[in-house]
């Protein structure tokens, strides 16, 4: 079972909207390499986990839970990047009088996220293709499970460094680099997994190997060692501290498993837009809503 906290797992900063930088942001959500592929690929690892190798479970499945704030923490950044298109500012029903609050969609990023959604993020990659179940790879073999888990951690990772060249909205990059840290925490973590299988990893991690303190949010980051932590998500007590410990594969300091999750930062609940009919009700409906939040 799972328990959820309503915050999210980082602070998002705000900015203006850029629905352009919400539609590159799909591909780290809903791409072949987004963070709908590892929660999945993880968490199906997890689940059929065979043998009694429990650390090892226990290390993909601690992953796996995270990345679940990941699509949580990604999906609210496109919403927010979406949120503010020219609103409607008349009477009566949106778009009366000649008015076209939702002209940018027919210019700026995915005309879906304005025509199907209501400004929100959507489960596609950047190019709108959907996300396929087809991404998630379950061998069933420890170390072969485990180098495509650090191979599709490198890649997420070198994705979001391009994704943060392309744009300086603070909404976008405060997420952007966050990832871009986790993503080598998760490095190290597959990476230390496989070396205690035997690897010896020399000078090839992190990948992409740079140094990402030039990147400012990612230094603030990496200044706090978030790039070495990992969290194991278990109420119950979990084995990963046996794998994930001592001196970091990428040569970045000592890895340490923490008992205490992330703090966590406080979700703001997106606006009402008119223009998109959402949430769409009427003034009776708010009525029976404001009554049942009161009980």
């Amino acid at each position: 079972m799972f328990f959820h906290v309503q915050k999210l797992i980082n602070e998002i900063i705000p900015d203006e909207p850029d629905p352009a930088a919400a539609n590159a942001l799909q591909e780290g959500l809903g791409g072949q390499f987004g963070e709908m592929r590892t929660m999945m690929q993880y968490m199906f690892q997890s689940f059929d986990f065979r043998g009694k190798a429990q650390p090892y479970r226990d290390l993909i499945q601690g992953i796996g839970t995270e990345e679940i704030s990941h699509v949580e923490l990604i999906a609210t950044t496109i919403n927010y990047l979406l949120d503010g298109s020219p609103r409607y500012r008349g009477n009566g029903t949106p778009g009366a009088g000649g008015s076209t609050p939702l002209h940018m969609a027919l210019s700026q990023g995915n005309i879906q996220h304005y025509l199907v959604g209501a400004q929100s993020a959507m489960p596609v990659d950047s190019a709108g293709n959907p996300w396929s179940g087809s991404y998630v790879y379950v061998s069933g073999n420890l170390v072969l499970d485990l180098l495509y888990n650090l191979m599709l951690e490198a890649t997420g990772r070198l994705q979001k460094c391009r994704l943060y060249e392309m744009t300086n909205n603070k909404t976008a990059r405060s997420t952007i680099s966050y990832l871009i840290v986790r993503d080598h925490a998760h490095e190290n973590a597959y990476a230390k997994a496989l070396e205690t299988l035997g690897v010896n990893w020399g000078k090839v991690l992190p990948i992409p190997n740079f140094d990402a303190s030039t990147y400012p949010e990612v230094k603030k980051l990496m200044e706090m060692g978030a790039h070495n932590k990992q969290h194991h998500f278990r109420l119950d007590g979990s084995e990963m501290g046996k794998i994930f410990k001592g001196q970091s594969p990428s040569g970045s300091g000592t890895l340490e498993t923490t008992q205490e999750p992330p703090e966590g930062a406080p979700i703001k609940p997106a606006s009402e837009r008119p223009e998109e009919f959402a949430p769409g009700l009427t003034r009776e409906l708010e009525k029976l809503i404001e009554q049942a939040a009161k009980m």
